[in-house]
């Protein structure tokens, strides 16, 4: 057996030090099968805005997938050939506009090798994970990078069955990289080969018969799931809902473990009918769920066809997207990259926004991506937002200001929604996402101030605050949130809970001087409103690398209310190689960091 890093192991990522092998070229579009319904889409931008004075065509739902969709079948000829040459494009391509979702029809698969580059999402599309079979493997490796999987982000596989050929599948991810609806029959390596540097990551709804070896993976969170068993932990391994998972047993070895999930629903996702024709699962919510959704016969939930849908094709102007959801279309986003000079508004409750292959919103001229009324059932899933070079003042609002209804029994789903500021070319936000809306559930997001790419320094790419949540009752699962000029998280609304949070304080600061947060020594990377009466979290880790000067001191990673109803367990800090320190884990309790050795301070349990 490989041998397994200790727990102080230096896993240091030096991001900004390590050159990003990055094209920012636009990506031709490769040969393949194009998904389409009998509806035709309309060329981009047409029926946009009509003509003044009179009352725009009505937009017609369904239509082509595009050329960057490419669906299999068992007969199709050369699907390793075609998945070979996406990955040639992809592997290294980590701030280029390719954009790709290899899907694959029911039925079994033998002998491939799908290996997944950047912005490429793997699928089947059957209503069970079960119903598409490779028998072969869907691997991320980081020989593109010498063996250090930290940069492997913006990748995805769901809704398939593994039959891995070594009977141990490679999945060695960083963040914004989803192991979803999967059905691994064998062994997940979570670990680079070489078992190098990595650190993720996500896996929900699946079942892992053999054994998960993380290895060096830093942290990783495990959501509704089942597997065979778990080897081993770096600094923080979180359960929730999972039916084989360790016990509960944090810091030593660091694992978190709920037996459930409070409240779940599971990603929307594109799946082909008995007739052939695309339509899109919108699976139900659970509470304190345990295991797969799809374990039992056909999943719960309900089905729309895709002529529900507004087919969106890259290039179409953001008043057409507006107008498709005024009509009371939801939006489908083919793979590719959208310019908006107007928010997306979603107004209608039930809206589903769903994005194949990494689709990404790029706001110009300081506009806010996309907006959600203070409506039922919302579902935002499987895109990336990337902010422009004209700061604005956010990216995504869940709700507007003060939104109050009670959304328990059908609350909006955030899943798989990705920010990103810098690395790609200039951006700036001053707040990237607001959640206002009650009852929202945000279900693994990465919520990115670039630290390494085009476009990144102190100021260059600024971007103050991460995830501001008002809302009450607010649940994140997998919160993944980097690098902010100031806070990474600001938590106001009442009754929130978390469950695994990952973050690493800001590289870049120049200075003690530029992060201080008036009598307090830099800006706590989850920080909970001084009026909140309850609050929960599990699993909370923070990390600080301050490479630009070293000699920068954190007060604490987190910062709360002494109330009784604010708590929190399995919390953690670390100083990356000595990069820094922290005094604190929490407000003023738990030990200092100390010297250069990556070692974590840990508090059990606050107050």
């Amino acid at each position: 057996m490989p041998h397994t890093p200790p727990s102080d192991t230096p896993a240091v990522r030096r991001r900004a030090v390590l050159a990003a092998a990055a094209t920012a070229a636009a990506a031709p579009a490769l040969t393949g099968l194009a998904a389409s319904s009998a509806a035709a889409a309309p060329a981009a931008g047409a029926a946009s805005a009509g003509v003044p004075g009179k009352r725009p065509r009505a937009l017609p739902g369904g239509g082509d997938l595009g050329p960057n969709v490419l669906v299999f079948d068992p007969s199709t000829p050369d699907i390793q050939a075609r998945l070979d040459a996406v990955f040639r494009q992809q592997e290294s391509a980590q701030f280029g506009a390719g954009r790709y979702a290899l899907l694959f029809k029911p039925g079994v698969y033998h002998g491939l090798n799908a290996q997944l580059g950047f912005y490429t999402s793997i699928a089947g599309l059957g209503l069970s994970p079960d119903d598409t079979t490779i028998n072969g493997d869907v691997t991320v490796d980081a020989g593109w990078f010498g063996g250090n999987a930290t940069q492997n982000f913006w990748r995805s596989a769901e809704n398939l069955a593994l039959v891995p050929a070594s009977g141990t599948n490679r999945w060695a991810v960083a963040q914004a990289a989803p192991f979803r609806r999967m059905h691994v029959r064998g062994g997940l390596n979570l670990a680079p080969s070489g078992y190098g540097w990595a650190s993720g990551g996500y896996i929900a709804d699946s079942r892992i018969e053999g054994q998960i070896g993380p290895y060096s993976q830093q942290q990783w969170y495990t959501r509704d799931s089942a597997i065979g068993s778990w080897l081993n932990g770096v600094w923080n391994m979180v359960f929730s809902g999972v039916e084989g998972a360790p016990a509960q047993s944090f810091p030593d070895p660091p694992y978190t473990t709920l037996d459930t999930t409070p409240v779940s629903r599971e990603k929307p996702f594109l799946y082909v009918d008995g007739g052939g024709a695309f339509r899109v699962f919108l699976p139900a919510k659970r509470t304190n769920a345990r295991g797969v959704s799809w374990g039992n016969g056909t999943p719960r939930g309900t089905s729309l066809p895709l002529s529900r849908f507004y087919v969106a094709r890259p290039g179409v102007r953001a008043a057409t997207l507006n107008q498709a959801l005024a009509q009371g279309l939801d939006l489908l986003l083919t793979p590719g990259v959208y310019h908006l000079d107007q928010p997306l508004r979603v107004t209608r409750a039930d809206t589903v926004v769903l994005g194949l292959g990494y689709a990404t919103l790029i706001p110009d001229n300081g506009v806010t991506a996309l907006k959600v009324a203070d409506v039922d059932g919302v579902r935002l899933a499987g895109f990336l937002i990337d902010a422009g070079p004209v700061n604005s003042p956010t990216l995504l609002e869940v709700g507007p200001p003060g939104a109050s209804r009670d959304h328990s029994a059908n609350p909006t789903t955030v899943q798989d929604v990705f920010v990103r500021i810098g690395g790609a070319g200039a951006g700036k936000a001053t707040t990237s996402m607001v959640v206002n809306n009650r009852h929202t559930i945000v279900d693994h997001t990465w919520v990115w101030r670039a630290d390494h790419g085009e476009g990144v320094g102190w100021e260059t790419n600024r971007a103050d605050y991460g995830v501001v949540v008002n809302g009450h009752d607010v649940l994140a699962t997998g919160l993944f949130v980097e690098h902010f000029n100031k806070y990474d998280v600001q938590w106001y609304g009442q009754r929130g809970r978390t469950i695994f949070f990952q973050n690493e304080k800001a590289y870049d600061a120049p200075n003690q001087a530029a992060i201080q947060n008036g009598a307090v020594k830099g800006y706590a990377a989850y920080k909970v409103g001084d009026k909140v009466t309850a609050h929960e979290g599990w699993g909370l880790g923070s990390y600080c690398f301050y490479n630009a000067d070293p000699t920068i001191v954190q007060h604490h990673g987190f910062a709360a209310p002494n109330a009784p109803g604010v708590r929190f367990h399995d919390l953690l800090v670390v100083s990356l190689g000595g990069q820094g320190q922290y005094e604190h884990v929490i407000n003023d309790l738990g030990a200092p960091t100390s010297g250069t050795s990556t070692v974590p301070s840990t508090v059990v349990s606050y107050p």
